[in-house]
């Protein structure tokens, strides 16, 4: 349950990120993502939880490339409540406590999530990303605050597919949206890196960048994508 006192401190928040805080229930899981539970969008990021209970959650981050080998990005509209207005991968999120998104079976329960997502946050249809389309690739564990109230500590699937798509984005979820090759991916690197302009990127994006993003773009541009997935491990990258 929500702290009553601590529902009503976060009155100003943003009414649609509010109603999907408080709603929205999350899967937990221990470090060797087995379901352990769930609770509150709203108290699996909060910091003082994180800490002090060790909550853990299920998540998902989409890298949604076109047949040009391009990779959609988004930046995160201002009324997030975590990493507002940070650029990130195409699309970052959770699975829910719900029948259709707890199936483990070869990740099809996040897969189902993630098409979800994508329609909500980018108004891709579902048809434009059949949930057999996604290669999920690995998983990662990491803890990122945000702000100092909230954060993030999530077991990531991180989920690859290339498709051409229709996208309208939900402004609610996304303040822009662009499309990327890899050497415009380093130069948006750079520019974070150096603070220009004042660009700031999610730090789980930063942990896939570091780690696998670049190896596996060969993977996605050679057709192979299925020999880079790792489903087994775990990578913990606290």
């Amino acid at each position: 349950m929500v702290d009553a006192a601590a529902a009503a401190s976060d009155a100003g928040m943003d009414a649609v990120q509010r109603r999907l805080m408080f709603e929205d229930e999350c899967i937990l899981v221990d470090e060797n993502d087995r379901v352990v539970g769930h609770d509150t969008k709203y108290n699996c990021h909060l910091m003082e939880k994180i800490e002090s209970e060790n909550l853990l959650h299920r998540a998902f981050s989409v890298f949604l490339f076109n047949s040009k080998y391009e990779l959609l990005l988004q930046q995160r509209s201002a009324t997030k409540v975590t990493f507002p207005l940070v650029w990130t991968n195409t699309c970052c999120s959770h699975p829910l406590y719900r029948e259709s998104e707890l199936i483990d079976e070869n990740a099809l329960g996040v897969r189902n999530a993630a098409q979800r997502k994508l329609l909500d946050e980018l108004g891709i249809p579902a048809e434009d990303v059949p949930v057999d389309q996604f290669t999920p690739l690995g998983r990662m564990l990491y803890k990122a605050p945000s702000d100092g109230k909230w954060g993030e500590h999530e077991l990531d699937y991180l989920l690859f597919i290339v498709r051409d798509v229709n996208v309208n984005p939900n402004p609610d979820e996304v303040a822009d949206v662009k499309y990327v090759n890899r050497d415009e991916l380093k130069e948006l690197l750079r520019k974070a890196d150096a603070g220009e302009g004042g660009l700031k990127l999610s730090p789980w994006f930063g942990l896939v960048v570091d780690n696998f993003l670049l190896k596996w773009w060969d993977n996605v541009e050679k057709g192979t994508l299925q020999e880079a997935a790792d489903m087994k491990t775990i990578h913990k990258l606290i």
